[in-house]
């Protein structure tokens, strides 16, 4: 099987920084086992293997069956995410892959016949949506050609017991079952329960381009839910996917009667009839890039401890998804899970010879939350009725394109948001000083 990947002189020159570090540090030789082969394993693993260190990735699936599979997610990943895949010499589809140049807010006016807000905000670096079909695969056979230990296996308990004792750091970055109860839920920064959206995807061709340049189209129907388009890379070629949110119990809540791809780009069409007709009108000529193209589900926004103790006393840690996990209103998944292993990493590297025990697991993952709690605040936040000073904000950035383009630039660096988005008070003040 092909897989559409390159290896260009910028991915090989970022590597050079990272063997340079690893040469002037004295490495002692580890061992280390990562179960789960996605977008934060297998980075972190072809990190591991660059700094001189031995790893097996565990994987459930083979290349062709993900290649062959299902749509896993949405996965638009902006500047400093991509940053931190080329530093380990994985971004191959530079050349390749539609870049998307800005994000694009639009709000329904209420009698739906036009837009009550619309603007749109710069990207300081464009971001890239490769389809994880063509991406995993490709960062496998890569993985491997390093040295590094691909199993295809369905990891349990006692295979995590052997891992502990063969290994001397074992990391969950995947898990489902017994493995994901390993990681209770941390109540406190979990504010939900259950699901807060019910979700879909949709990857199509034959989508009008938006006019100017490439966008995040991101669309917010008071009472009804989300929805945003942007260009992305597939198996097939280039495509446009669409990803749906819908309130649950409201009128996007509706794909638990598809039974069909035929039927899912029909419901997809027609909710942009119903809802958002500028988005409707560039979907006249859309299909489905292929019948694996489509996904809905529902899932509660989770953050877990990250520290697992398995039955013998030994201790496994979580990484991304596994222990934090964001709804996809914005877009930060994929993103979230470079960042993790970018820090997993330098905190794995910084350590030395001494052991990877459950203190060091909980100030590397501490060192993470210092990141991720922006990220986790602004999308829940963004999963709650909006409160009057983010109305404020979002209609003033029609007005101010310095407020349009850091609300932007705020889906590659959250922290930037904070405290202005969320502080009543901060917004009146930064506001103030845009119309002053």
């Amino acid at each position: 099987m092909n897989h559409p990947f390159r290896r260009d002189g910028r991915a090989r020159t970022a590597r050079v920084g990272l063997f340079q570090r690893t040469r002037d540090t004295p490495m002692t030789k580890r061992s280390f086992t990562i179960v789960g082969g996605g977008q934060s394993g297998l980075q972190l693993g072809c990190g591991l293997l660059d700094a001189g260190h031995d790893v097996r990735i565990v994987q459930n699936r083979t290349a062709e069956e993900i290649h062959g599979g299902r749509v896993l997610s949405s996965q638009c990943m902006f500047g400093e995410a991509l940053v931190n895949e080329a530093a380990v010499g994985l971004d191959f589809w530079t050349d390749t892959c539609p870049t998307v140049d800005s994000i694009n807010f639009c709000v329904p006016a209420p009698d739906g016949a036009g837009k009550a807000i619309d603007w749109n905000g710069k990207l300081d670096r464009p971001a890239r949506s490769v389809d994880q079909r063509v991406k995993i695969p490709a960062w496998m056979a890569e993985f491997e050609r390093r040295g590094g230990r691909l199993d295809i296996a369905e990891a349990g308990i006692p295979d995590l017991e052997a891992y502990a004792r063969d290994s001397d750091l074992v990391i969950v970055a995947a898990g489902k079952g017994d493995i994901a109860r390993l990681f209770p839920r941390d109540a406190g920064k979990s504010p939900f329960d259950r699901p807060q959206r019910a979700l879909a995807l949709t990857y199509v061709t034959g989508m009008t381009p938006r006019p100017e340049h490439s966008a995040v189209c991101f669309n917010l129907i008071p009472g009804v839910g989300e929805y945003f388009v942007f260009p992305a890379l597939t198996t097939s070629g280039p495509c446009e996917i669409m990803v749906f949110e819908g309130l649950p119990g409201g009128p996007m809540d509706c794909w638990r009667d598809v039974r069909s791809p035929a039927e899912h780009l029909a419901t997809s069409k027609r909710i942009l009839e119903t809802f958002l007709p500028w988005e409707a009108e560039r979907c006249r000529a859309i299909e489905l890039t292929d019948d694996n193209g489509i996904l809905a589900g529902a899932f509660a926004p989770t953050v877990r401890e990250p520290v697992g103790r398995l039955p013998s006393g030994a201790v496994v840690l979580g990484l991304a998804d596994a222990v934090c996990l964001n709804d996809p209103i914005t877009g930060q998944g994929s993103n979230n899970a470079s960042k993790a292993a970018k820090i997993y990493l330098d905190a794995i590297l910084a350590h030395g010879d001494r052991p990877f025990d459950a203190a060091f697991m909980q100030a590397t993952f501490d060192a993470y939350w210092a990141y991720a709690q922006f990220v986790v605040g602004w999308t829940n936040a963004l999963l709650q009725p909006p409160p009057p000073h983010v109305l404020r904000i979002m209609g003033s950035a029609q007005a101010h394109p310095a407020l349009a383009r850091r609300i932007a630039n705020g889906f590659d660096e959250p922290r930037d948001l904070f405290p202005w988005f969320a502080v009543p008070e901060e917004a009146d003040r930064y506001l103030g000083q845009l119309a002053a």
